[in-house]
């Protein structure tokens, strides 16, 4: 039975916090809710007027309190539905994360299962640079956790006006390290970073300079932008 989650689990999932929290919300923005139909053989899913290819990342077992990976479920194996969460266990392998290289998780351990779930969803949504994930029950005993895998699900663009939103959330999902939460949404987006002790300096696209101050505990305490105007 799985009780925690390992170090390599929880900093890949802090790595990609900050951007997956805004990635989250373009999806959201995408895919308006409402009921669903998803069909495994064209891979596509439906929902408010949207639809999209996707891939299956694992099954939630609210029951028995246990996640199935996509590429462990036998009825996926080896089908594009699961290369995805094939991804996620190729990063596992690589990179020594356990919890993508086990086909079955039981969570039974943990105080919030489901939220468990979404944590791994979460983290693998990230380490395979998904455009989000979706959780949808597909019955009274299996919640299906779902990425996009299509070009036309946007992906978020660094906003200078909502920029600090997601770098304060990102860093307040887990709480270990704020710099790698920043570092990580950096990243994402290819902005190059100069980094300092306790401060980390970055251009936003449009030329916005972004200063990011963190206190003696290594949390965000500041982030200030020095906005471009606009060109008339």
């Amino acid at each position: 039975m799985t009780t925690a989650f390992s170090d390599a689990l929880l900093d890949a999932a802090e790595y990609h916090a900050a951007w997956g929290a805004e990635q989250l919300e373009t999806l959201g923005s995408f895919v308006p809710g409402g009921p669903w139909t998803a069909d495994l053989q064209t891979r596509l899913f439906r929902r408010g007027g949207r639809e999209f290819v996707f891939a299956v990342l694992g099954t939630f077992d609210p029951a028995e309190r246990s996640w199935l990976w996509g590429w462990a479920n036998p009825g996926l194996q080896g089908t594009p539905a699961a290369a995805v969460a094939g991804r996620a266990r190729a990063f596992g392998h690589r990179y020594g994360v356990p919890e993508f290289t086990d086909g079955f998780l039981d969570l039974a351990g943990f105080p919030d299962p489901r939220y468990a779930a979404e944590t791994l969803a979460f983290a693998a949504m990230g380490v395979t640079g998904s455009a989000g994930y979706l959780g949808v029950d597909a019955g009274p005993t299996t919640r299906l956790y779902l990425v996009p895998d299509d070009p036309r699900v946007p992906r978020a663009a660094p906003d200078p006006v909502t920029v600090p939103r997601f770098l304060l959330t990102g860093a307040g999902l887990f709480g270990r390290s704020a710099r790698t939460a920043v570092t990580g949404y950096l990243d994402h987006h290819g902005l190059p970073r100069h980094e300092e002790p306790g401060r980390l300096r970055a251009t936003l696209p449009g030329g916005s300079a972004m200063t990011v101050d963190l206190d003696p505990a290594g949390r965000v305490g500041s982030i200030h932008l020095d906005a471009v105007a606009p060109r008339a």
